[in-house]
């Protein structure tokens, strides 16, 4: 499974560099909201990708990780980085399973869109939990599956087919109920709606012809069309993913 998502995701690292879902969309926006950090903290972003959510928190603070498997993905954070003129951000080979830096380490840990590649959610989360201080902070966003058992099988195999490094998306249950499980205390969670636009979204992931079809297919077909909304706009084909956004703390000592 590493191998795929190296390879998928190498080949289109330069398209999520520019991807406006990623660079710009209404998660990381919220996440700017959520979390208000102080300038000596200290920042690791898991599965960074390009780096966004790396480079949102760097200008605020003292140090931020950029880590990832995919070293085209940590070439284009670094690339960014520079661009913006953020000397502060480092970039790390790390799995979001089993991560290379000491315990207690860092104030803030985040993830965004990636956590659905992941083989094993519950070690990511307790690895994340390890790593954070004290009264750190945890920050979740990613896609996630509806609650119905069936729903979800389809809307996951819509996903795999568009990308077969995909592994599953969680529903919003069971990923607090794992951040509980590795004693993190959930803050907020809430989920919104992020609307995505059909050909960027295909072409990233180099979709041949004939699954850019059934992909087009499977939006029309029950019920996944109501799940997902399909809808012909000025700009093309969108449809809309729901985003969960969990914030949560790691207890202070005083707390334990």
């Amino acid at each position: 499974m590493t191998s795929l998502v190296q390879q998928k995701f190498g080949e289109s690292a330069a398209d999520y560099a520019a991807s406006q879902v990623h660079a710009a969309g209404p998660s990381l926006a919220k996440l700017a909201n959520l979390i208000l950090p102080e300038s000596h903290w200290r920042h690791l972003d898991i599965a960074t990708g390009a780096g966004h959510t790396a480079l949102l928190f760097a200008p605020r603070i003292a140090k931020a990780t950029a880590s990832d498997i995919t070293p085209e993905m940590l070439q284009q954070a670094k690339r960014l980085a520079k661009e913006r003129g953020l000397n502060n951000v480092v970039t790390a080979i790390a799995p979001a399973d089993d991560l290379p830096f000491p315990s207690t380490s860092y104030h803030l840990v985040t993830c965004r869109l990636a956590a659905h590649h992941f083989p094993d959610p519950a070690a990511f989360v307790r690895e994340s939990a390890r790593v954070l201080i004290p009264g750190g902070t945890f920050a979740l966003v990613d896609n996630i599956s509806p609650t119905d058992e069936d729903l979800a099988f389809r809307y996951n195999a819509f996903e795999k087919l568009r990308d077969p490094s995909h592994g599953r998306a969680l529903s919003l249950q069971e990923w607090t109920d794992l951040i509980d499980a590795a004693g993190l205390e959930v803050e907020s969670a809430e989920v919104m709606d992020q609307e995505i636009p059909f050909d960027p979204w295909v072409e990233r992931m180099r979709c041949k012809p004939q699954t850019v079809e059934r992909l087009r297919s499977m939006l029309e077909e029950e019920p996944l069309k109501d799940f997902l909304k399909p809808q012909e706009t000025e700009d093309g084909l969108t449809f809309s993913l729901r985003e969960a956004i969990v914030i949560a703390k790691k207890p202070s000592e005083a707390t334990k």
